[in-house]
């Protein structure tokens, strides 16, 4: 098949305004009741652990990373149509005009949501700030000419509109929304808008994966319930009634959740199943054995946020389906017969497969991704750690009309689907300890949910005046004219301005300087220059990447503490993937600042700390130099605070000192 001449068709069909006439002709040649067997290119269930190497930003070949398969299981797809009236999870529940799943997905007012499609699709989207509890929301919609509320407070559980089964399993478990984030993100979250929530927190972590297991399995029970019942409509009309039944889309998988790790995936799928309370779990124990991992690892100084994320089996190459019926859960179920799809980015991106290798192994395949109506994106910031390409890869595939029809019966197909308007109706919600650029662009680029979209966040003290160590924090304020711009003026403003400070007296006072760069490209950058430019000739140096392994590490730190290096490069990842203690840092420059907060604090304040309390720095005297442009709003703002950030992007003066 070519690709390429096939996507080309469809997009002047869609243009031509029939896009229900481009699917059936790209579908005539198959066979809708025809059983299919896929095998997602598996190998085994165990993988050893990888180095963080396979997360960098250079990572972007998938192919040369081995895949692993956890999805192997040889079944036929199923018909979605032939589904036992004994697999409904509740025989009793009826049918309620106000509940979103029906305003949203099943029933929607055709006239309110083609307005909002339309200015939507001409990205005409109005955005309101508004304080919502204890958070600032920025609030935004389709711009009809209508205001569009944001949604009221949910005071417990018995105000939403849940499955009978579902109800009665939570009650007892979550009587009340409490704390800030359910407060805050369960209203949006259970009337099926966009949430980008930038305040997730360690405290707060189970609560929102209880909130998103809930909405999700209450997604996934109503769908199929609602298919079940139509199904036995139609089994007693003999087609003597005419009955139109839009109920599915064009593939059985509804809810796509993207994790970080293996151990985040059990942390999830173990909260989805207190919630249904299964009868049976259907391979449970190759679950357990290729997921859990209850070695100790890491000694115990390494932070919450580490130990949180890093606990368990860390491995970030893995794909899971999960299929429901009334009474039991079936794990590695294939993902075409699959209700939730669980994935880590790398993993999902390796069972899609890509054009390069269609014609050696497989074809490319991202028609199970074609009528997904959830996204959940737990932990994005740690996301963002490993290779956000991937990210960007699935959200771009998702919603696409399937290219093959996967026994599909298109007269029960929901209308939105056919007329290829399924991204607008998806609801996306990304939850992240912080805001950045790239989930700031995600929601612009991938999120058109007609029903709106809002990003939550507080407003942020600043960690300037709270550090553990008392120190002069000097922030250096560089003009870049463009983002694009913005690496060349930040190196431009390190070797005019920083650089010769450390050459000052041919280097002497150099010693304990630890230069903080984020960016792999621009620590490849820096790296060079100290190694091939005569000006810094006299300094020392050595340097610490995610690329870097234990023993040369090890190695750095040592001849760092020791004086043999004078400065010492240390990156973001490497600092998220290992927490070094390092010692003997007396002075520490930020070339840029960190995209997590909490590194700041561990390395301007706690790497400091430690060279007072041995004694290699007098109280007081530890150093602090950040750069930072316009474009580093960001990452500024959690820093300084949100009171002080736009005095500091604004103000004619460019250096800012704190104490």
């Amino acid at each position: 098949m070519d690709v390429d001449s096939d996507e080309s068709e469809d997009e002047e069909d869609v243009k031509s305004g029939q896009p229900y006439m481009s699917l059936l002709k790209s579908l005539v040649e198959s066979n809708p009741h025809k059983a299919k067997r896929r095998k997602l290119d598996h190998s085994t269930d165990d993988q050893p652990n990888h180095e963080p190497e396979s997360q960098s930003d250079d990572d972007n070949d998938v192919e040369e990373k081995e895949a692993v398969d956890v999805d192997e299981v040889e079944e036929p797809e199923e018909d979605p149509t032939n589904i036992a009236p004994e697999d409904l999870f509740d025989e009793d529940d009826d049918l309620d005009e106000t509940d979103p799943f029906e305003t949203h997905f099943s029933n929607p007012d055709e006239k309110v949501f083609s307005a909002r499609i339309k200015a939507a699709d001409q990205t005409k989207w109005k955005m309101q700030r508004q304080q919502f509890h204890s958070t600032r929301a920025y609030w935004s919609y389709p711009e009809t000419g209508e205001d569009v509320a944001l949604p009221g407070p949910i005071p417990s559980v018995t105000e939403l509109k849940l499955k009978k089964r579902l109800r009665e399993s939570i009650e007892p478990k979550l009587s009340s929304f409490e704390t800030a984030a359910e407060k805050n993100v369960g209203p949006f979250l259970f009337n099926y808008r966009d949430v980008l929530y930038c305040n997730r927190s360690v405290a707060e972590a189970d609560k929102l994966r209880q909130l998103t297991a809930l909405h999700a399995l209450n997604h996934v029970f109503k769908t199929r319930d609602r298919v079940i019942k139509n199904n036995a409509k139609l089994s007693k009309s003999d087609g003597n009634e005419d009955l139109e039944l839009r109920d599915q889309g064009f593939t059985r998988p509804k809810v796509l959740i993207l994790l970080p790790t293996r151990q985040s995936c059990v942390k999830m799928v173990d909260h989805i199943i207190s919630v249904c309370e299964p009868d049976q779990q259907e391979n449970r124990k190759r679950f357990e054995d290729g997921y859990i991992d209850k070695s100790q690892k890491f000694s115990d100084d390494k932070p919450q946020d580490f130990r949180d994320l890093f606990a368990g089996n860390d491995d970030d190459m893995f794909r899971l389906g999960l299929k429901f019926t009334r009474k039991t859960v079936k794990y590695f179920s294939q993902f075409y017969n699959s209700d939730i799809i669980f994935a880590s980015p790398l993993g999902l991106r390796m069972a899609i497969g890509s054009e390069e290798e269609s014609s050696k192994k497989k074809k490319v395949d991202f028609d199970f991704l074609s009528s997904i109506e959830l996204v959940i994106v737990d932990q994005a910031d740690a996301l963002l750690m490993q290779n956000w390409e991937h990210v960007e890869f699935i959200f771009e595939h998702l919603n696409i009309q399937p290219r093959d029809a996967h026994g599909c019966d298109f007269s029960r197909v929901r209308s939105w689907y056919l007329d290829d308007q399924a991204k607008y109706f998806r609801q996306t919600v990304v939850l992240s300890a912080f805001n950045t650029p790239e989930l700031a662009e995600l929601m612009r680029a991938h999120c058109h949910n007609w029903a709106g979209k809002v990003r939550l966040q507080l407003e942020c003290p600043g960690l300037i005046q709270h550090l553990t160590v008392k120190a002069r924090q000097t922030f250096s304020r560089f003009e870049a004219p463009t983002a694009a711009a913005d690496p060349d003026a930040r190196f431009a403003y390190f070797t005019k301005a920083i650089v010769p400070m450390l050459t000052k007296r041919g280097g002497k006072d150099t010693g304990g300087t630890l230069i903080f760069i984020p960016s792999y490209l621009d620590f490849v950058r820096v790296r060079n220059f100290f190694a091939n430019n005569p000006i810094v000739e006299n300094v020392t140096f050595g340097n610490i990447s995610e690329y870097a392994d234990i023993p040369e590490a090890s190695r750095a730190r040592s001849h760092f503490l020791t004086g043999r290096h004078k400065v010492l490069l240390y990156t973001e990842r490497a600092h998220h993937f290992r927490r070094y203690q390092i010692k003997g840092v007396k002075r520490v420059i930020f070339y840029s600042l960190p995209d997590n907060p909490i590194f700041y604090q561990e390395i301007a304040g706690g790497y400091l700390l430690k060279s007072e309390q041995s004694m290699l720095l007098e109280h007081g005297e530890g150093v602090v130099r950040a750069m930072f442009s316009r474009y580093d709003v960001m990452k500024l703002e959690r820093v300084v605070g949100t009171q002080r950030v736009g005095r500091m992007i604004k103000e004619t003066g460019d250096t800012f000192d704190f104490v």
